[in-house]
């Protein structure tokens, strides 16, 4: 199947998705004097930057070379979950037999078919990140092609010079390529190409153990695909508790999948069409034969190509260089995003993108080590977390408390054959004060947001205790663990006086 440049296929569904996010005959407008506000980068903080001005009353110019709608829409969030959740729907009708549904094991797959729903709801869904919507709905001059800084206020595209009071760099990231000999010659696919795929690979190597690895691990195992995922470090999801990852590890031991972890890959050679991968594993060298490789090592920031020295803009290998008000060294110039902020989510970035606005043009004094900033990996079951990790608390020298409650402990995820998990909360020791949580569940992104409310909001345990939870429901745990607390305080001196207490009341 041809293919648009950056890996979109060519089908109706992407000249539509095309024809919102890159349209092809776009005619840039004419700079309408000084803006409040140009924003490089139309991904989500540089859309949530252009749309928050504008609708306050500010002049914008947002400058995109490639998508609008960024790498969410294009290339991540968006394209990925369409994809697993058609792969937990596989899985789910294959493995139906405890539920009494017979032959689900015989059912048949359509990859391409699955592809296609995917493409066709990213097109729909692209309206809203599209060019023309910014321009006649929004009232933003929407500029087509590569923005650079030709001054300190100044910014250049299309041969026009966009004169600004405010700038925000929002140019976001792209995936990380390790430089492992034989890689580009055998060819390989990052998060930007592979859901570009039309054909199922019979045998994938996937390519470091993070987020995008192990989602992407599991889903093509669970389409059919031969998965062997490779990374140096000896468990999945390094940055996460320790516990959850074992959980990951035994989920995707059991749906088949080669973990091949603590080794390094020396080489790669191609024979044909396959790829070699030689890994060095207990002072031996072994070899993988697969069909493909897909790349997810981690990400790289896009600062290429905007001359931010001419700006007098500070930036290192980890990206642009912020304060806490998310100011560059140029103080007429911020930043949000995966381009400076070290939690590369779709989500931070929206939340980073207001903060700049209230800074930027009204002079705010919002800091970004004050928000509080879940996170979720979207596997099965789902791993979410929020705030610190008992090993964070710990190096600070805050004392803690853990209370963990299995999922097998609650009886709507026992009843949705879903018990593989817990739910765990990290006190500040001698109260009820919430420091972070980790939740492994079917569904632990949406279970997730009760403690980021409860941090942010300053909200102790005791005050989920005090909330009626609806029976039966899986975030019922969280009701548990505030019990479980509640149960902590019952030392034998107060029990030994409740109960002196109810002698005497039976006089």
């Amino acid at each position: 199947m041809a293919a648009y440049p950056h890996g979109i296929p060519h089908d109706p569904y992407d000249e539509a998705l095309m024809a919102n996010v890159h349209p092809a005959e776009w005619c840039n407008p004419q700079p309408t004097g000084r803006y409040n506000l140009v924003v490089i980068g139309a991904g989500t903080a540089g859309l949530v930057c252009a749309a928050g001005a504008v609708g306050l009353g500010a002049r914008v110019a947002l400058i995109e070379r490639h998508l609008m709608g960024g790498d969410c829409l294009n290339v991540g969030c968006v394209p990925s979950k369409a994809v697993i959740r058609a792969s937990r729907a596989l899985f789910a009708a294959r493995n139906s037999g405890p539920f009494g549904v017979r032959g689900g094991e015989t059912l048949g797959f359509d990859f391409g078919a699955a592809m296609e729903r995917m493409r066709r709801l990213r097109a729909d869904i692209s309206h809203h990140d599209s060019a023309r919507r910014f321009r006649d709905e929004l009232g933003v001059d929407v500029f087509i092609g590569q923005g650079r800084f030709a001054g300190p206020d100044c910014i250049e595209v299309d041969g026009k010079q966009l004169h600004f009071d405010r700038a925000a760099l929002c140019t976001g990231a792209r995936a990380e390529v390790p430089p492992i000999p034989g890689l580009a010659e055998a060819g390989f696919y990052t998060n930007e190409t592979i859901f570009s795929l039309t054909e199922l690979p019979l045998r994938l190597a996937v390519l470091g153990g993070g987020p995008i690895g192990c989602e992407m691990a599991q889903a093509f195992a669970r389409f059919g695909s031969q998965v062997t995922l490779i990374q140096r470090g000896t468990q999945l999801l390094g940055k996460e508790d320790g516990d959850a990852a074992v959980i990951l590890h035994t989920v995707f031991v059991r749906e088949g999948i080669d973990l091949q972890l603590g080794v390094q890959i020396s080489r790669i050679e191609t024979s044909g069409a396959e790829n070699i991968i030689n890994f060095e594993c207990d002072g031996q060298t072994r070899p993988l034969t697969v069909d493909a490789i897909l790349v997810a090592i981690g990400r790289t920031p896009n600062i290429e190509g905007l001359d931010l020295e001419t700006a007098g803009i500070a930036y290192d290998s980890a990206g642009v260089q912020v304060d806490d008000r998310l100011q560059t060294t140029n103080p007429r110039v911020f930043a949000a995003g995966d381009l400076c902020s070290p939690h590369k989510f779709t989500h931070t970035a929206d939340a980073q993108a207001r903060m700049l606005i209230a800074n930027a043009l009204f002079g705010g004094r919002q800091k970004y080590s004050s928000l509080t900033i879940p996170w979720c990996t979207y596997t099965d079951p789902e791993i979410a977390h929020v705030g610190l990790y008992e090993r964070d608390a710990r190096k600070q020298g805050i004392a803690v408390t853990t209370l963990t409650v299995p999922l097998s402990a609650v009886d709507r995820a026992v009843l949705d054959g879903e018990s593989e998990g817990f739910a765990r909360v990290h006190l500040r020791k001698g109260s009820d004060k919430i420091l972070g949580a980790t939740i492994v569940a079917a569904h632990a992104g949406e279970m997730i947001n009760e403690f980021s409310l409860a941090i942010t909001a300053g909200l102790g345990l005791a005050a989920i205790g005090r909330t009626i939870h609806p029976y039966p429901t899986q975030a019922e745990v969280i009701k548990k663990l505030a019990d479980a607390h509640n149960r902590t305080r019952l030392t034998w001196g107060v029990k030994k006086l409740l109960g002196l207490w109810l002698q005497w009341r039976r006089r």
